[in-house]
């Protein structure tokens, strides 16, 4: 279905949106099931080995299957019925849930059967993303998008936030249970997506032409370029949360339940900004907020990496999500508004190596760095790296820092 956004037509409320509130549905549970997945994978993979590469490894697991699959999965989401794609994808996400629980019980101190059944659950995220990203803007019109992303995002954060919380608490409770309490989410988001009524065109994309169209409409266009790599490099530099548990348990000595708010800080900004801005009507000069915010978030991570305080360190984390949220929502917002829906899967594709997909990358990066050189260096030459891409960008995509009203990107 083409965007909606003929004058004539008044947009329908988000709240009386069932299609669009549907999705925020399957959104929330799918986060909080991945949040409580990767807390539970995460503490059990670091109280095994106490080795911070195994870190770095369980996001390459993660990272690995997006990197491999991204463009069959951009070409799926134009291709087949997006709903089908989300569904499918969470009820992977709760097999594997259920398979970590069997391997868990079974006492076994090898690893490679975890990094298994996680480059599994990496393989279904390659193809959910693109589908996700791809439907919003079908179930909303173009006037509403930015406000449909910023609640969209919101929620993601919502489940960033009980979703690390909720895992560490019930680790504590109920040790490995956590997984079926996962599985569980991933069931419910299954349901939410299967009742979206949308209609959706179906389109005849076939062949390695199809394939590639994405990533020549992404060179062509150089303010999604920008965007897209912007977010690749800030983020790979930029990613923390993978080396939590070395914080949480070396440099700031908490437990899980400490862990689980640590990890819960990031989306706690992040939401509280995402609700502020989703009441904003057309914002001005976000070209130019896109670049601050980047500041902050680089800042927010040299901030974190010096601090030995527990407090500092959670408010440099809600300042991280924060200012990542900011940046977040002017990137995805033009990505999405720039690109036609014939093309939006194969684009969200890519986006979503950028977007999800360099977050494992990025622990992977501060894993195998802080194997080497030690954690909180590693963390702080990331932060200052984030800057300098920060700063680079604004001088080789003056397209994005010219950006005005989002809603006005052709």
């Amino acid at each position: 279905m083409e965007d909606m956004h003929v004058a004539s037509v008044k947009p329908r409320a988000l709240g009386r949106n069932r299609d669009f509130l549907l999705f925020v549905v399957a959104r929330l549970t799918n986060i909080f099931g991945i949040q409580t997945l990767e807390v539970a994978v995460g503490w059990h993979l670091y109280q095994m080995t106490s080795n911070p590469l195994d870190l770095g490894l369980l996001g390459l697991s993660l990272f690995a299957p997006v990197l491999l699959l991204f463009l069959v999965a951009g070409l799926a989401a134009d291709r087949f019925d997006r709903r089908a794609i989300i569904v499918v994808c969470n009820l992977v996400h709760a097999a594997a849930a259920i398979m970590l629980l069997f391997i868990a019980f079974s006492g076994q101190r090898q690893t490679w059967p975890i990094f298994a059944v996680m480059f599994v659950n990496g393989a279904a995220r390659a193809f959910f993303h693109p589908a996700s990203q791809a439907i919003l803007p079908n179930i909303v019109s173009r006037e509403q998008f930015p406000s449909a992303l910023a609640y969209a995002t919101s929620v993601n954060r919502i489940g960033q936030l009980a979703g690390p919380a909720a895992g560490g608490i019930l680790i504590a409770i109920v040790g490995d249970w956590v997984y079926v309490g996962a599985g569980l989410m991933f069931g419910g988001a299954a349901i939410a997506a299967a009742l979206i009524a949308v209609p959706l065109v179906i389109r005849q994309t076939t062949g390695l032409s199809s394939v590639l169209d994405g990533l020549r409409f992404i060179w062509k266009r150089k303010i999604v370029l920008g965007a897209m790599s912007l977010d690749l490099l800030a983020v790979l530099f930029g990613g923390i949360m993978g080396i939590m548990p070395v914080f949480a348990r070396d440099v700031l000595h908490v437990g899980p339940e400490g862990f689980g708010v640590m990890r819960a800080m990031p989306a706690l900004g992040s939401l509280a900004m995402g609700l502020v801005l989703a009441q904003l009507s057309a914002p001005r000069r976000m070209g130019r907020v896109l670049f601050m915010a980047l500041a902050v978030f680089g800042g927010a991570i040299v901030v974190f990496s010096l601090s030995s305080l527990l407090w500092l360190s959670l408010l440099a984390l809600a300042v991280y999500g924060a200012a990542d949220m900011v940046s977040v929502y002017v990137r995805q917002t033009l990505v999405q508004i720039a690109t036609p829906d014939a093309m939006r899967g194969r684009v969200s594709a890519v986006n979503s190596v950028s977007v999800t997909a360099s977050n494992e990358l990025g622990d992977f990066r501060a894993g195998t760095m802080g194997a080497a050189i030690g954690t909180v260096p590693a963390v702080l030459v990331g932060g200052l790296v984030t800057l300098g891409v920060a700063a680079a960008w604004l001088r080789l995509f003056p397209e994005l820092r010219r950006v005005d009203r989002l809603d006005q990107v052709r």
